[in-house]
């Protein structure tokens, strides 16, 4: 897939809420896909793989460890996980590192209400995490529709809009753009 024939969708809903010392977004979008095959989506290794940062090494859909494998960064890092919550095909909640993600999916009329509350230690990341899951939901809802396209990951996604989408929800934010983290800064440049 060439950047040309990617458009990123409209910008999501957004907030943010602080909680002593940490910030977490929370990211509003509508999909036209009924709860169980958004959840299968969410959980399911081989469709994660198909649009996702990571990789895991087994369903997500049962609490427990598992093991997922960070495919955004030029070098593959295998980061331990816990699923803390699983409750098909309504709540997922796992950590990640020092975050914690939260999916939340409500039927609708017309599909389902994805909400995904994604907490970090650093106010300035929430544009950033927002810019990467819009993109990365993009390539969700492909899959789920029957047109996939590549993931859309690691210092790549800024030849597929990230730079812009991340200005965007800075601006929303009124957060200042720090652009691109570090660990992606030097595979950017060498591209």
């Amino acid at each position: 897939m060439t950047p040309n024939a990617y458009r990123p969708s409209p910008l999501a809903q957004i907030d943010c809420e602080a909680t002593e010392d940490r910030w977490t977004l929370v990211f509003t979008r509508d999909l036209r896909h009924p709860p169980e095959k958004v959840w299968a989506a969410l959980t399911d290794p081989e469709q994660l793989a198909a649009w996702a940062p990571y990789t895991a090494d087994r369903n997500l859909s049962e609490a427990g460890g598992a093991t997922i494998t960070m495919i955004d960064d030029e070098k593959p890092q295998d980061m331990a996980v816990e699923v803390v919550r699983a409750q098909p095909p309504t709540l997922l909640e796992y950590t990640l590192g020092t975050d914690l993600l939260r999916w939340e999916l409500v039927a609708t009329d017309t599909g389902v209400r994805l909400t995904l509350r994604h907490t970090v230690e650093d106010r300035d990341w929430l544009p950033k995490v927002a810019a990467g899951w819009h993109l990365c939901l993009d390539v969700a809802e492909k899959l789920l529709e029957g047109h996939p396209i590549p993931p859309i990951r690691g210092a790549a996604a800024v030849d597929f809009g990230w730079s812009e989408l991340n200005d965007q929800y800075a601006q929303k934010f009124s957060i200042p753009n720090t652009g691109l983290p570090e660990h992606l800064k030097g595979q950017d440049e060498a591209s």
